[in-house]
């Protein structure tokens, strides 16, 4: 299925039916009076967060949402019904905001959470209403006001408890489907992730994690080079970060410059991802020749008191060990 974590759309919440200008007239019944109903209410549009979706697809394709009017208004004193709310299901991790504003409406953030974005219009008073010993025959009643009509921004942001991160061809989309079930992509060429991917990891004693394969960035992510903003509004979900460093000697770059980028974006794009637990994963140990590369990023880890996991994804070698850090370190967390 096709990953979708932003979209554009506008909401109009149900009018207020009018109120009924009516009087009474029934036989033997002389000067009956006003009797005129209240309109109901229109319907709210409520966005309600499910774990059923992983995907805003659905609000891509369907930009607009109408909640239904009130009924206005009858005789009899007949109050008309309340117009049927619109609830729009989302994924967990959904953020609404206000695209004329930019202000945040609400963040569903847990599930079955709801929100009312946009407010039905109130149903107008009948004429029975305004009926005063003076004024015994009000000829009027209220209109039904306007529903709330808004233009909104709706983003998903993955939630997870690991977030792999790493310049492209780090090897980030092995590691998952290697500890997890997620089967991603995977290719030796850069930007093979161009959709973030979940994998569950299962433990013994039946514990698990949720580990986010993060598409690779580039420098100028906070600006939006790259895959940017894709990349690093899921990390802000996430509550520890894996960076991976490829330490192969096929690898061009240093690998120290390489976490050194990484941080950098972190730091550019909010201070607030800086200060979340991070750990530092050297990757195609199996392919690191005379370990030099290795070696540097293990000693550079050391000095600035960075937990180092050297793994190989390919032979599992030390993949037993970085899980039940992360375990052990998830269960803190929690």
């Amino acid at each position: 299925m096709q990953f979708v974590d932003y979209a554009t759309i506008r909401v109009k919440a149900g009018d207020g039916g009018r109120g009924c200008v009516s009087f009474r007239r029934e036989k033997y019944v002389p000067r009956g009076g006003p009797d005129g109903g209240d309109g109901g209410r229109g319907g709210h549009i409520i966005f309600k967060a499910t774990k059923e979706m992983n995907t805003l697809l659905d609000l891509r394709y369907q930009r607009e949402y109408k909640a239904k009017r009130g009924q206005h208004g009858m005789g009899k004193k007949m109050h008309g019904k309340n117009g049927e709310d619109r609830i729009i299901p989302v994924p967990v991790g959904t953020i609404i905001k206000n695209a004329d504003t930019g202000d945040i409406l609400t963040d569903l953030d847990k599930t079955g959470m709801e929100a009312v974005i946009a407010k039905a219009g109130r149903g107008g008073l009948g004429n029975a209403h305004f009926a005063t010993p003076t004024k015994q025959a009000p000829r009027h009643a209220q209109p039904g006001e306007e529903g709330e009509e808004k233009y909104l921004i709706i983003e998903l942001k993955l939630l997870a408890d690991v977030g792999l991160i790493g310049l492209p061809n780090a090897g980030k989309s092995t590691l998952i489907s290697v500890i997890s079930s997620a089967r991603p992509k995977i290719a030796d060429y850069p930007f093979t992730t161009l959709t973030p991917n979940l994998g569950v990891v299962k433990l013994e004693n039946y514990r698990s994690f949720v580990v986010a394969d993060i598409p690779g960035l580039i420098e100028g992510a906070h600006k939006g080079a790259g895959l940017g903003f894709q990349f690093l509004r899921h990390v802000e979900r996430t509550s520890i970060l894996l960076h991976l460093i490829d330490v192969s000697e096929m690898s061009e770059s240093d690998p120290v410059s390489d976490l050194k980028k990484i941080h950098k974006e972190l730091e550019l794009y909010s201070s607030e991802l800086t200060e979340k637990p991070q750990t530092v994963v050297g990757t195609k140990i199996d392919i690191a020749g005379d370990k030099q590369r290795l070696n540097k990023l293990a000693e550079y880890c050391k000095t600035n008191s960075l937990d180092f996991f050297p793994v190989s994804a390919v032979t599992g070698k030390g993949i037993k060990k970085l899980l039940s850090y992360l375990a052990a370190t998830i269960g803190k967390e929690r």
